[in-house]
């Protein structure tokens, strides 16, 4: 591959994310546990490094701004519409791995 010049780096880069945050939101029923336990990361931890990002360009944005981002929505929205109980069986397979 060859090197790609920033802005054509930072176009690629942008689409991706987008095109990842819409694959979650077509895929709801996709736990944030799950992703966590499967992958160390899930919407909330993108909404913080959203968030960080934002701080880091000196752009103004609050942690709700950012994860409204990432979720398409209100947290609490997507959390009263989309958000199932964890299960016994989620719980133990996410301690698992914090050990």
């Amino acid at each position: 591959m060859s090197q790609l010049d920033k802005s054509t780096q930072d176009a690629l880069d942008a689409a991706t994310f987008r095109r990842l945050l819409s694959h979650l939101d077509n895929n709801k029923d996709v736990q944030n546990i799950d992703l966590m336990i499967l992958a160390d990361f899930c919407r909330n931890c993108l909404g913080k490094w959203y968030k960080t990002a934002a701080d880091d360009h000196g752009v103004e944005m609050t942690d709700d701004q950012a994860r409204e981002r990432v979720y398409g929505m209100p947290y609490s929205e997507w959390k009263a519409n989309h958000q199932q109980p964890a299960t016994q069986a989620q719980l133990d397979a996410f301690n698992a791995k914090k050990k």
